[in-house]
This record gives structure tokens, C-alpha cells and sequence, in this order.
């Protein structure tokens, strides 16, 4: 008798996971990365195009608010979120924008500040969080619950493993799909 209460002890505590991972584990995780430079291979599906568009380039990040990413193939181009301040620039042309002035802009900014930072409540002012995976091994989705946010994306997809990034995957509303694949350099 004592042996069948002893069993079914030990196998009611092998129902459980030996440790508990929810949204707010990896946002601490990911709060704690000091920034820093990577490489990216970006592959664009867009219905415009017959085969898909890859750009490779470099980008660097400096919390909680800098984020750069240079593209050098196939057209060079440079993109800076510097605070509030996007600027943009290409064949010679530059562009710079306050994105407080463009409300479903800062929302998909937020998208990736957000994760970066481990700001969960940013995440979750515009987005439905859902994490699936291990400490070692994650993916976050994304799911905008706002209309004007869900007008360009459809879901948006991270993966990574500890406190990094390695891939982002953004699918749009009009069914264009970008996914880039991100590798730490330091």
C-alpha cells in the first residue's frame, strides 16, 4: 500500500516541469544583454517580386534606445532609431522622421525596443505575447491587438537562446513575409 502512495507521489511530481518559464523570465533574461554588434541576412518575400529579396549588412545596438542596421548588399542603405529620431538614408538621400508623429510606426518600433529592452509592458500595450521553448532555446510571438498596428503586420515572430536575438520574422498584413537571421559578432 505504501509503495502505490509513494508511486503515484513520484509521478505526480514528474507531471510537473522542473522549472517554470513564462514571458516575464525571458524579459528579465533580455533586459540584461548590454547591446552589441551583429551581422543579419534578411530574405524579403514580397508579391511584387518572383523570388525573394536578400540584403546582408551589419547592426548595432546600444540600450535602450539605439539601433542601426546597414545594409551592404545588394544596395547599400543605413537606418538609425536614435530615441524618438529615425533617420534614413541612401544613394545620397537622407531622410529623418519623428516617429511620435507616426503611431503604427511606434508600435512595430516597439516591437523590437521592446524585446531588446525586456520591456514587457511596451510589448503587451500593442501586442499579445505567447513563449514557447526553454531558456536555452525561446520563441516569442507577437499578435498586434491594435487596429492600426494589425493594418501592416500580421505576426511577428523572435527566436533565440539566453539573452540574444537570432531571428526575427515579420509577417505583414498584405501576406509579404521578412525573415532575418542574426549573428553576434562580439
Amino acid at each position: 500500500m505504501k509503495l502505490h502512495k509513494y508511486l503515484g507521489l513520484l509521478l505526480s511530481l514528474l507531471a510537473f516541469p522542473a522549472f517554470a518559464w513564462d514571458v516575464s523570465d525571458l524579459m528579465k533574461k533580455l533586459a540584461s544583454n548590454p547591446g552589441g554588434k551583429a551581422t543579419f541576412i534578411e530574405k524579403r518575400q514580397l508579391a511584387v517580386l518572383d523570388k525573394p529579396l536578400v540584403m546582408t549588412g551589419d547592426l548595432v545596438y546600444a540600450p535602450p534606445a539605439y539601433l542601426e542596421k546597414k545594409v551592404l548588399t545588394p544596395k547599400p542603405e543605413i537606418l538609425i532609431l536614435d530615441g524618438d529620431r529615425l533617420r534614413y538614408e541612401t544613394a545620397g538621400k537622407k531622410a529623418s522622421i519623428n516617429i511620435n508623429t507616426q503611431p503604427e510606426l511606434v508600435g512595430f518600433i516597439d516591437s523590437i525596443r521592446g524585446t531588446l529592452t525586456g520591456n514587457q509592458k511596451k510589448l503587451e500595450d500593442n501586442y499579445v505575447l505567447s513563449l514557447s521553448g526553454t531558456p536555452k532555446r525561446w520563441t516569442l510571438i507577437l499578435l498586434p491587438n491594435d487596429q492600426q498596428i494589425a493594418k501592416f503586420v500580421s505576426k511577428i515572430t523572435i527566436s533565440g537562446y539566453d539573452d540574444k536575438v537570432t531571428t526575427i520574422e515579420y509577417l505583414q498584413a498584405d501576406g509579404d513575409k521578412s525573415v532575418m537571421t542574426i549573428q553576434a559578432t562580439n
